[in-house]
């Protein structure tokens, strides 16, 4: 059996974490090349420790000399490098096949678009790289031949419902509709006039799943599932009246593919990210990775609901951003991470992350995006203007 050469970026939140578990169960299948951090990096100094690296890399020279000072002393060899630089070279080092594209946000762009451009497998758990990117991602996908595995749960589920000989970016034949599922959040049944006054901790605190800080927030607004309603149409070529939210508060079916015959399959499962993570890695094969087994009957029953845009706006934006096509999904996206930035620092009320968002796309959403530095000048122009923004108050 060969070993999978493997790149975490993003390695220290909880995909990366994730993925570390699934690895450290099978030490014969792969071999942990290059991991990254931007902050946390004394989990990533004991990830090192545990996986031994060839290459670790942190956000900037000052973490960087610390964390060399400390690998260099308990006698580990990895090499540290920082900064952007050093995470698009750790995704394209030939000692790695396969990259875990994890970094949160649009900051995750770039290093997974080296490890594209490298021709790697890259498991995507960063969809901001295909919300921004688009038509420009996967036409390096398909120029590099770069082999793409989606890892968020919904995609991943999808990915497994469709035939096997399937590749994303292709309108798969016989597909009538994909439905991604959504827990709803943890605002799923509070009164309107009550998000007004919801708090950052109320937000992250998810009833199923385990998310670091911003994807909790976007799942309690619904953007998480905007964003990955736009993932969906690049990763399967389907157009926006193809891909339909249901609510479905338990999480166990994690989506469903419907066939012009009636047929509907779904991939049921346990909350629980290793199980995609163990998919991708292993793919085209299953890998044990210690779950216990899905009790149907302890859970009981299985419930589905529409979403409700109304209090959760985020959603209609997404779908309207990508049948506006353009920047507009940049606009969404770089608006978004502001947004959910100023309200985890508790400087704008959970409904104004949409309402930032809006006003975002009405001033900057028809902004042509036609080459990567388009996509990158767009960004930097949303941020900044959604910044000024908040630093005035309107």
């Amino acid at each position: 059996m060969a070993v999978t050469g493997l790149c975490i970026l993003g390695a220290t939140g909880s995909v990366g974490c994730s993925t570390l578990d699934v690895v450290a169960r099978h030490p014969d299948r792969f071999r942990v090349v290059a991991l990254t951090a931007q902050r946390q990096v004394e989990r990533l100094l004991a990830q090192c420790r545990q996986f031994d690296p060839m290459v670790a890399v942190v956000g900037d020279a000052t973490a960087a000399r610390w964390l060399q000072q400390e690998l260099a002393a308990g006698g580990i060899k990895t090499a540290v490098l920082h900064g952007p630089d050093g995470l698009t070279q750790a995704a394209a080092l030939p000692e790695v096949s396969t990259v875990m594209a994890a970094i949160v946000g649009g900051a995750g762009l770039m290093p997974t678009l080296s490890a594209v451009r490298a021709g790697k497998t890259v498991l995507l758990a960063n969809k901001e790289s295909l919300v921004m990117g688009g038509s420009l991602f996967m036409d390096e996908v398909r120029r590099y031949g770069a082999r793409l595995i989606p890892i968020d749960s919904e995609h991943n589920a999808i990915f497994q419902c469709l035939p096997q000989d399937s590749s994303v970016g292709l309108d798969p034949d016989g597909v009538r509709r994909v439905l991604l599922t959504a827990s709803g959040g943890p605002f799923r049944q509070l009164a309107a006039e009550a998000l007004a006054h919801v708090t950052p901790e109320a937000a992250c605190a998810h009833p199923n799943w385990v998310m670091g800080r911003k994807i909790s927030v976007d799942s309690a607004t619904l953007m998480n599932k905007g964003l990955e309603v736009i993932e969906a149409h690049w990763l399967f070529g389907l157009p926006a009246e193809r891909i339909e939210v249901v609510v479905h508060p338990q999480s166990v079916v994690h989506s469903l593919v419907e066939y012009v015959d009636g047929s509907v399959l779904a991939q049921l499962g346990h909350p629980d990210m290793r199980t995609p993570i163990a998919h991708a890695l292993g793919w085209p094969e299953r890998i044990d990775i210690g779950l216990p087994m899905l009790d149907l009957i302890q859970i009981g029953q299985l419930t589905f609901e529409a979403p409700d845009q109304g209090r959760f706006p985020a959603l209609r934006l997404a779908y309207e951003a990508l049948t506006a096509g353009g920047g507009a999904p940049v606009v969404l996206n770089a608006a978004n991470e502001i947004a959910v930035a100023a309200f985890l620092d508790d400087r704008l009320p959970f409904p104004g992350i949409a309402a930032l968002i809006e006003r975002a796309l009405q001033v900057l959403g028809s902004t042509p995006a036609a080459c990567w530095d388009a996509v990158i000048e767009l960004d930097d122009r949303t941020r900044a203007a959604c910044a000024v923004w908040l630093g005035n108050g309107t």
